[in-house]
Formats: C-alpha cells, structure tokens, sequence
C-alpha cells in the first residue's frame, strides 16, 4: 500500500481507503463487516471514512465496535455531518456542529477524528458560522483537521477568504472514468489551495468493476440486488453505459490489471487525489482494491479508456 499527504496536514492516508456507506451498519451482516475491516488493516488501509447519517448512526456505532481493540494512532478516522439526523436535527449551524460531532465521536468511541467533514454546503447557515463552529471544534481537540464533500468552487473559495477560521484540508466529490465534473474547477482550486480529494464512488457504484453484462440480470449478492444497498447503483447501468464498460476490459487485461484497479488507478493517477474510497461487502474486494495502490499504468491506455467512455452519462 502506498500513502499520500492529505493536503495542508500532516496526515499520511492509504491510497485505498475504507468507506462505509450503505455497507457497515446497514446492508452488510456484522460478521463479515468486521471481517473487511480487519482485511483492510492487513492490507494496509489505514483511512477509514464514515458520516454521522449512514444507517442514522450505525455506522459510526459498528465502527466504534470493532475499532475499540486497536490502538488510536493505528488509523485515520474521517466523519461527517450535515444530513438529518431527525426531523430537527441537520445543517451546519453551530449548534448542530457542536451537537453533532459530540454524539459521532461517542458512537465512535475516540475522544477525536482525524477529519471533520461538512457533507453538503448548508445554504441556510451563513458560511462564518459555520467555519466558526469547525474551527471551534478543532481548537478544542475534537477534530485535528476539517474537510468538505461536494462544494462548489465558489464555496470553497469564500470559505478560503474568511479570516481567522481553520482552513480545509480535504474535498470529497464524486470522482470516476464515469464521472469527471471536479476536473472542471474543484479540482484547480484545491490544488492551488492545498486541499486533496478523497474521492468517492470511483467504481461507480461497482459497474467500472465490468461485473454488471448490458441485457443480463445483475449477478446474485450484488449491490444491484440488494435492496439496503442497491437504490443508488440503477442511474448507472444504462445500457450504453455498461456496453461501453465492457469495451475497458481488453485495456485493463493490456495492463496486466483488473478493471477494478484500472478504474481506481485512473483516479490515482490525479495528483490532487489522495485516496479512492472504496465500499467493500466482502473482504477478497478489499484485496483487488487495494493491488490498485502503485499501479503503473501506460498513459496512452488511460487515453484510449477516456475515448471509449467520453459520450456516456448516467441516468438522472
């Protein structure tokens, strides 16, 4: 496994990094949970991430479980917050923040995390308030750094022009072969500001792992087929989309790789991105993913890849 900086901190992140949405707590039995967390240790993967919504908790609380045993410096602990958590609870107010972040780090079971992310932008709450709330929490040990998922440029950078308030080290956007909207400006200006991107869904929801036939019914104890896991998965696997997938194999079997670690090897081509997080439900995924860490990839095959998928879109 190799590592990178995460941004402006002194974080050392996986390349390969565990995610927990609609996986732990929720469509995966606690058993082989565990056992993909365990799996990703061996491996290597030192960054977990998770949010305060997923599973309304449980997330955090599985991960909280199987994490008591290890020691704090072993793992790069990475939560969120901003989506209802009741009818009354949700935003980036300060006192949502204040309330938030004390209730995921006692399901977590750690007196702080390693990153404190705004899941969306809050357009109900002034920006102040809530870099404000942010940098309370890391001046009071409870988060070390702060991030986003999903801003916009011009967000981030009114949240970079305000004084005397923690600076973000870490951007979360959606980013595949699939899906190359932050290249556009997010991906410019977090460079610029030393902000990294941990990126997710860079398999598209697995369909980039080519295991998902144009015409066929989806494979049995699939994402697709679950119905915990599979309501995001659907926008796609269009047919186009899945025809043009399946055109990716030849170039990954060139490279001498799956085309699950051609597709995340693609994202970690991007020097800007520090990690590619990846939703495991079983614990062998973890191994194909994680062989993507160090992959040498000819460009010239990464090219002929972004031609074959360059006309396709998601549904939605």
């Amino acid at each position: 496994m190799k590592y990178r900086k995460l941004g402006a901190s002194d974080l050392s992140v996986s390349e390969i990094s565990l995610g927990s949405w609609l996986t732990f707590g929720v469509g995966v039995e606690r058993d082989r949970a565990a056992a993909c967390v365990d799996r990703a240790f061996d491996l290597g993967i030192n960054f977990i991430d998770t949010a305060n919504v997923y599973g309304r908790g449980a997330a955090e609380t599985f991960l909280g479980e199987v994490l008591a045993g290890r020691k704090r410096d072993s793992y790069v602990l990475a939560t969120k917050v901003f989506f209802p958590m009741t009818a009354t609870d949700k935003g980036l107010s300060r006192g949502q923040i204040a309330k938030q972040i004390d209730a995921s780090l006692q399901r977590l079971r750690v007196d702080h995390v390693d990153l404190y992310q705004c899941h969306r932008y809050d357009p109900e709450t002034p920006l102040e308030e809530t870099m404000q709330a942010l940098s309370e929490v890391v001046r009071q040990g409870k988060a070390r750094y702060i991030g986003f998922s999903e801003w916009t440029a011009e967000q981030i950078a009114a949240a970079f022009a305000l004084p005397g308030v923690e600076r973000f080290v870490s951007s979360q956007p959606q980013y595949s072969l699939l899906w190359r909207k932050p290249e556009d400006a997010v991906i410019p200006l977090c460079r610029d500001k030393h902000v990294s991107q941990i990126v997710w869904s860079p398999l598209a929801q697995g369909v980039l792992t080519g295991k998902y036939l144009p015409g066929a019914p989806p494979l049995a104890d699939s994402r697709a087929t679950s119905e915990a896991m599979g309501g995001f998965i659907k926008r796609w696997t269009e047919r186009d989309i899945l025809e043009a997938v399946q055109k990716l194999k030849p170039l990954a079997q060139e490279a001498g790789c799956t085309l699950t670690q051609f597709a995340l090897a693609w994202v970690l081509r991007e020097p800007n991105v520090a990690s590619a997080i990846v939703g495991a439900s079983k614990p062998e995924q973890l191994d194909d993913n994680a062989a993507a860490s160090g992959l040498t990839i000819d460009p010239a095959l990464f090219a002929k890849a972004e031609a074959i998928v360059a006309g396709v879109k998601p549904a939605g």
